[in-house]
């Protein structure tokens, strides 16, 4: 896929992620239970996640590949991803979609910034120049005239 495709799916995700946040905040409200909304979508992500490893893997990783994995890499994204959804379906009926997803892509933006410039996580190095820093402040500014 060229870089065009991939920019473009990457516009769609953050329509996605707004829209399940709408749906399963809303799904919250209506069980009266944030948790409750949590767990119904990350089982069934797991779930559709599973049927298409089923359908789409050919090769598994060996046993030897499994064990060098350290423990952390197993347990660190899922416990993000749960706190951060969690989060995400609590916050919104409180704050409003549009303030909770502004304010989330914002950090997301800072740390990414931070994260790429330092090449954490084995990621590409992507120093922060004086141009992503002029961004980082615009958007920070779009967030205080979108709060206010």
């Amino acid at each position: 896929m060229n870089n065009q495709t991939l920019l473009l799916l990457s516009f769609l995700v953050g329509i996605m992620v707004v829209i399940q946040g709408g749906i399963n905040s809303r799904l919250g409200i209506l069980l009266n239970n944030s948790l409750l909304a949590t767990s119904t979508a990350l089982t069934m992500g797991a779930s559709f996640t599973i049927i298409t490893v089923l359908i789409t893997v050919r090769q598994y990783p060996s046993m030897h590949q499994l064990r060098e994995i350290p423990i952390y890499m197993w347990l660190t994204g899922g416990l993000l991803s749960f706190i951060a959804v969690t989060l995400f379906y609590y916050i919104i009926p409180k704050v409003g979609i549009s303030k909770t997803v502004t304010f989330g892509l914002a950090g997301q933006l800072a740390f990414a910034a931070i994260a790429g410039h330092f090449g954490w996580f084995n990621m590409p190095i992507e120093p922060i120049t004086v141009k992503k820093v002029a961004g980082l402040l615009l958007m920070i500014t779009g967030v205080i005239l979108i709060k206010s």
